[in-house]
């Protein structure tokens, strides 16, 4: 009973905190996406047709959705958490009669709340644009909370890390927009040579924005099943990782 308040406070008070803001939260990657549309759809992708059998504005969609997914669930966490160390408040939370886990899965839920909304703006501004529909739900679902689920579990280990609020552009900065970038969303890696193609599989952004654009237009790169295992196994790890930092009060308790 303890533990199913805490969650609900943990997670109500995260999503009050981004919807409070949404001129700085939900109104920027609207006009983001508006812009990819409007400059790599209109202008530039009439001029380059078809990809994998489908047109450049309906391939470029599924990607700008996800990667506008992966920057808001990431960045609502580290900043979340991070701000509660800076302003001394994390301390009555750990004392608080609260399992790890609750507190955890409280910060992951609410950057899923704010990844999936964001997603849904950015999909709403695609329908001006194009008429992307969903093939297959279950995938494109499942894709889109476990991928929200993956960076916000990534946010909250950078927040433990940070140690100010330098640190926590880093990242996103310097690792999570350039593997977006180079992850497929404007391009296909059929449309690389070879040698590009086998550094391109590396990257773990891929497998979720081709499975993401599997499950919303049909067409992919990767194997669907290889995208799930590699995104659940990062699941996984990044979950232990972040227990075993706050079992140990390691960059929480200093």
């Amino acid at each position: 009973m303890k533990n199913s308040v805490a969650f609900r406070t943990i997670l109500y008070k995260e999503i009050c905190r981004f919807t409070r803001i949404w001129p700085q939260t939900l109104l920027p990657p609207a006009i983001t996406t508006a812009l990819y549309f409007l400059i790599f759809g209109k202008l530039i992708g009439d001029r380059i047709g078809t990809v994998l059998g489908v047109s450049y504005m309906d391939y470029i969609v599924p990607g700008v959705i996800l990667m506008s997914v992966i920057s808001h669930s990431y960045s609502n966490v580290v900043s979340s958490f991070y701000s509660s160390k800076f302003q001394h408040h994390v301390e009555e939370l750990l004392v608080a009669p609260v399992s790890n886990g609750v507190i955890l899965t409280g910060y992951v839920c609410g950057g899923i709340a704010r990844g999936v909304m964001v997603g849904a703006v950015v999909a709403g501004i695609s329908v001006l644009f194009t008429h992307v529909g969903v093939l297959h739900w279950g995938i494109t679902i499942a894709v889109l909370i476990l991928t929200a689920t993956l960076f916000a579990l990534a946010g909250f280990i950078n927040a433990v890390f940070a140690d100010s609020f330098d640190d926590i552009s880093i990242i996103p900065n310097f690792v999570l927009t350039p593997l977006s970038y180079l992850g497929g969303v404007f391009y296909s890696l059929a449309m690389l040579p070879p040698i590009w193609q086998t550094i391109a599989q590396g990257n773990p952004i891929l497998y979720m924005i081709n499975a993401f654009r599997y499950g919303l237009i049909g067409v992919s790169d990767v194997d669907i099943g290889l995208a799930f295992q590699i995104t659940g196994g990062f699941i996984g790890f990044l979950t232990l990782l972040s227990l075993f930092l706050l079992q140990k009060g390691i960059g929480i308790k200093n």
